[in-house]
């Protein structure tokens, strides 16, 4: 049922809620105005703005366009907005959540409220113990946000908003252009990723495109059960049987075709995901099969101690080669610090890689990331003064004074 009246909620209290939940110290604007400069007038500023969005006067200012460096080599273009139109979208994007959560199925996890990327993996986990998959497909739609048809888009609006007030803002937002080295353009397509209110426009378009479809379409006809992951645009399927997973891998591309969405042909791919008894080669983690990744993690068969095989989930080589980068480029930059800013920055980061990746056997990636991060930190350490390394005998003592937090198992 499409609720037409949601946009009388959008009073002070509300939208002061809104501000409330926005980040105050997130990169600015085209406007370059920043959290702590508007709320020098903060009533003034907030009651201006619930009065533009009400009465249909409120212009949305083109994003900036900033790139960041993705894992594979290649950039990620992000769009940002003002830090008004940041509250202007989180307080919208307050009102339509309640709405899409009656909604969502429980396949999707990414950018919902009491949903993680941890249940996500413990249900690619469930998929594959309890369920039998063995056959999987890992998926990667090419440019996704940028992909998004506005007009697809509208539809699936108007099966549940049709208040004028919020589907008039959400069609600003979509038009109102980025702006990049001076130029500024107007796509016809896509939402900016970066938009407070990007990642749920993104996910209720993959909700009627894939997720429902998945669904009510394709698990009715296949031979054995099936499980479909997702979190935003990232996701797997599993299947008990090679033939289901062809003829979904053979019929997906046209589904995600119609809406203006295409597979990416490197990226997406079958994987064979059945233990070997006796493989031609163990490798040296120990994995018995092919793998994949998700969200991080790399799935692999592994023996326990007791011999038994058993499905891990350890932290997927670019993710870890990634953290290392990070860590060593930190210890570079701070070699000239006091040491007890070096050893508080070290610790801040390696605790927060150890409460995303810290889940039931990971823990060896953990403990070969600690000793990572002290073998860079005596590096440039050394640096500080001279070309030859302080003795291990030296840096233990530094260690001993300002210890690492040790691996631990979050999740």
């Amino acid at each position: 049922m499409a609720l037409a009246t949601i946009g009388h909620h959008i009073d002070y209290e509300w939208v002061k809620y809104a501000y409330d939940c926005t980040r105050k110290d997130g990169a600015v604007g085209v406007d370059g105005q920043s959290g702590d400069e508007y709320a020098v007038n903060l009533e003034r500023n907030l009651s201006g703005l619930i009065d533009r969005l009400k009465s249909g006067s409120y212009r949305a200012p083109p994003v900036r366009r900033h790139y960041i460096e993705k894992a594979d080599g290649g950039q990620r273009g992000l769009g940002i907005p003002s830090f008004e139109d940041k509250v202007a979208q989180r307080a919208i994007a307050l009102l339509l959540e309640p709405i899409y959560e009656v909604d969502f199925s429980a396949c999707s996890y990414g950018f919902r409220r009491g949903h993680s990327a941890h249940e996500a993996l413990r249900a690619v986990w469930g998929g594959v113990t309890k369920d039998g998959g063995r056959w999987v497909l890992d998926v990667d739609i090419r440019k996704y946000f940028d992909s998004i048809d506005h007009a697809r888009l509208r539809e699936f609006l108007a099966r549940r908003v049709t208040d004028g007030v919020v589907r008039r803002l959400i069609d600003k937002w979509l038009k109102a252009g980025v702006l990049e080295e001076g130029r500024l353009s107007f796509p016809e397509v896509g939402t900016p990723q970066g938009g407070v209110i990007s990642p749920l426009l993104g996910n209720i378009f993959l909700h009627y495109v894939l997720d429902e479809w998945f669904g009510g379409e394709v698990q009715p006809r296949l031979r054995g059960p099936s499980t479909l992951v997702r979190y935003a645009d990232d996701f797997v399927m599993l299947f008990a049987y090679k033939d289901d997973a062809e003829r979904v891998l053979a019929v997906l591309g046209r589904r995600l075709g119609r809406y203006g969405l295409e597979l990416h042909p490197d990226k997406t791919s079958m994987v064979d995901f059945r233990h070997r008894p006796k493989p031609a080669k163990e490798e040296a983690d120990g994995s018995l099969a092919t793998s994949f990744n998700f969200l991080g993690f790399t799935h692999v068969w592994v023996r326990s101690r007791q011999g038994r095989v058993v499905v891990r989930q350890v932290t997927a080589k670019d993710r870890f080669a990634r953290a290392r980068k990070a860590i060593n480029q930190q210890c570079r930059k701070m070699r000239h610090w006091p040491v007890r800013e070096q050893h508080q920055r070290l610790c801040r980061m390696l605790r927060g890689h150890f409460a995303y990746f810290g889940i039931t056997g990971n823990r060896k990636r953990l403990a070969s990331l600690k000793y990572g991060v002290e073998q860079c930190w005596r590096k440039w350490l050394s640096r500080r003064s001279t070309k030859s390394l302080i003795p291990w005998a030296a840096f233990k003592g530094i260690l001993k004074r300002f210890p690492l937090p040790k691996p631990r198992t979050a999740h």
